[in-house]
């Protein structure tokens, strides 16, 4: 029996994998998905620029495929799940509150105790994101493609932001409980929603949540991500 083809899901941490992972590999029945946590944010890290984004996100690919003795040929694509965290809103969203002790983020506002700090980073993001958002592939010619969660992935999946570790944790498993083993159910949940982006195609979806405001707004353009699995279902 020929082996799968592995589906790479790069993803921000292990809440992420858990809320979604389950779901990803019934999505994608036909392939053997792996999940790779990146344990934080790859555009912006500190050694991360927007001419090194696609760089270090291939190195991601390589290094797994090395470590289990694989080649490009056994990888089917890259999906990659970002959070937009605000990133294309003007600097006046970003609002000094210093009894801040951690980011704040709100439909209107981004308030922090460190404003130049978090202008930085989300020029730096937006830059990356409009690198990411613009490719088609990597490791030359590997299918990849970026699907952003807005404001981030518990404000899409949860309706909440601001959440503490622990809250995400329980409402991973919660949702993972809910929709992995019940695919129709959360096809329902992106399809019949007010922020799924799916009717778009995927370059017009990243065109719309980079204007205005809607980086900071319940937006997410993964259901193309799931009509592409069904796709390759069919």
């Amino acid at each position: 029996m020929a082996r799968k083809k592995i589906v790479f899901v790069i993803v921000e941490g292990p809440s992420d994998s858990e809320a979604l992972g389950g779901i990803l590999n019934k999505l994608f029945s036909d392939s053997s998905v792996y999940v790779h946590i990146v344990h934080g944010d790859i555009t912006t890290q500190d050694d991360t620029t927007s001419g090194n984004i696609i760089k270090k996100i291939t190195a991601l690919v390589k290094n797994y495929a090395s470590s289990r003795h694989l080649t490009k040929i056994h990888f089917k694509k890259v999906i990659h799940i970002v959070d937009m965290d605000g990133a294309y809103v003007d600097d006046s969203y970003v609002r000094l509150n210093k009894s801040l002790s951690s980011v704040v983020y709100s439909y209107e506002c981004i308030e922090t105790s460190n404003v130049q700090g978090i202008i930085d980073r989300n020029h730096l993001k937006k830059e990356c994101l409009n690198v990411i958002s613009s490719k088609e592939s990597i490791w030359k010619d590997l299918p990849y493609q970026a699907y952003f969660m807005s404001c981030n992935l518990d404000h899409v999946l949860y309706n909440k932001l601001n959440l503490s570790d622990d809250e995400k944790e329980k409402l991973s498993l919660d949702f993972a409980k809910k929709y992995k083993d019940n695919l129709d159910l959360f096809r329902m949940f992106i399809f019949d929603s007010s922020f799924s982006l799916h009717q778009m195609s995927y370059r017009d979806s990243w065109s719309f949540i980079k204007q205005s405001n809607r980086s900071l707004k319940r937006y997410t353009n993964f259901g193309l991500c799931i009509l592409e699995a069904n796709k390759s279902d069919s």
